[in-house]
């Protein structure tokens, strides 16, 4: 009988214990851009349109087509409406800096062309925070300029 309590033990210690250690391993490998419920995107391998950049407090629309996608290779590829770029990528946390980019040089109608410009400075800039909220994400320059983006599956 005594055997018998510990494997219902032992058992029982397994339920309560397996569960834990899943939990513990569920952690997002993207830089922890994720949400701890799990609603959140991750930060790369979405396509993520952007919808505006704000530049010295004034919020300008993008033109249709402009997006940002960032892979866990450490790259990154978009349009800035007009233009096309790629860059390098690196994600640590809730920090995203982009390197040594390199864009088409289309001409545009002139307010695309400083929206583009605008947009292009503000992702390559230095550092930006990022905040992903569902299927929203929140990049922000330290000066406080800001891209709003919304994401999209399959995409990186």
């Amino acid at each position: 009988m005594d055997r018998q309590k510990q494997r219902m033990t032992l058992t029982a210690a397994v339920a309560v214990l397996v569960p834990l250690a899943a939990a513990c391993g569920s952690e997002q490998a993207d830089g922890g851009s994720g949400a701890a419920d799990g609603t959140a995107r991750p930060l790369t391998g979405v396509r993520w349109d952007v919808d505006s950049v704000t530049v010295d407090g004034r919020k300008h629309p993008v033109a249709d087509g402009a997006y940002l996608a960032i892979g866990a290779d450490g790259t990154a590829e978009g349009s800035y409406g007009c233009n096309g770029f790629s860059a390098k990528a690196t994600v640590d946390g809730d920090r995203v800096r982009l390197t040594d980019a390199t864009a088409t040089e289309r001409a545009c109608e002139d307010r695309s062309m400083a929206v583009e410009q605008a947009l292009a400075r503000t992702l390559t800039a230095g550092p930006l925070t990022s905040d992903v909220d569902g299927d929203h994400l929140t990049l922000k320059a330290a000066d406080g300029d800001t891209v709003r983006l919304t994401g999209h599956p399959d995409a990186g």
